[in-house]
């Protein structure tokens, strides 16, 4: 239940940073600004919104930072019922690597029966 808690907020973290990364002006974008070009998209103000935007983008990045922490710390201390993909492919593939082979077929006639997947089959 907290894992799954953590792993939805460690989304909407993740994707907030995105969000907010894409929103932010590039370093080049001082120096269209003045000639003029960068008049218009000053919502917050000459400097508001790149305070803003930063601040938040460094909130989500410490949400992010901890919340990765804590979900590691919760998988360290998971239940040992609780087995992840690579456990179980290391048993399967254990497993069939311990399996005994298949016994020989047995001929009791002067000429082998061929099997397999190619082979004719005897006609009636």
């Amino acid at each position: 239940m907290l894992h799954d808690v953590l792993v939805i907020i460690q989304l909407i973290a993740g994707a907030c940073i995105v969000i907010l990364v894409m929103l932010q002006h590039g370093q080049g974008a001082d120096a269209g600004a003045g000639f003029g070009a960068g008049a218009s998209g000053t919502v917050f103000g000459a400097r508001g919104a790149t305070t803003a935007l930063s601040r938040a983008t460094a909130i989500f990045a410490a949400i992010f930072m901890l919340n990765s922490v804590a979900l590691t710390y919760l998988s360290t201390r998971a239940p040992e019922h609780q087995k992840t993909i690579l456990d179980l492919a290391g048993q399967t593939q254990g497993a069939s690597a311990k399996a005994p082979a298949p016994a020989a077929p047995q001929s009791t006639g002067a000429a082998a029966k061929p099997s397999g997947p190619g082979a004719p089959t005897p006609s009636p």
